[in-house]
């Protein structure tokens, strides 16, 4: 089992619609989602190879991390947030650098505000 921290680049088990089986995908790891119960609930946001033409997206490049590597290009979708459960993580790619989880967190914080 993984242990993920927050900054984190993980590998996690998401289903097909129909729940017959899992795919690995990436996904960035924001948060512990229960502080004072511990249910290995964590904070993610989608991680993919395509921006999909998204304005918030926040590219992620080998230098971006401190440790590991995507070893591509990639984007971190801050409108794609999700709970995924501990057991659900398989592998640790990596630990992104503290200046790239700031960009994704500005990001993530941006789509929460109202509109001016």
């Amino acid at each position: 089992m993984v242990s993920p921290s927050v900054g984190s680049v993980i590998l996690v088990k998401f289903p097909f619609t129909d729940l017959s089986a899992t795919k690995l995908r990436p996904a960035a790891v924001l948060a512990f989602s229960g502080k004072g119960d511990w249910h290995g609930d964590w904070i993610l946001s989608q991680i993919t190879s395509n921006p999909y033409a998204d304005i918030n997206a926040v590219e992620i490049i080998d230098t971006d991390f401190g440790s590991g590597s995507l070893m591509r290009t990639s984007y971190v979708r801050p409108g794609k947030l999700f709970t995924a459960n501990q057991s659900l993580m398989v592998k640790n790619v990596g630990q992104l650098n503290q200046s790239a989880f700031a960009r994704i967190i500005k990001s993530v914080l941006s789509i929460l505000q109202p509109p001016h």
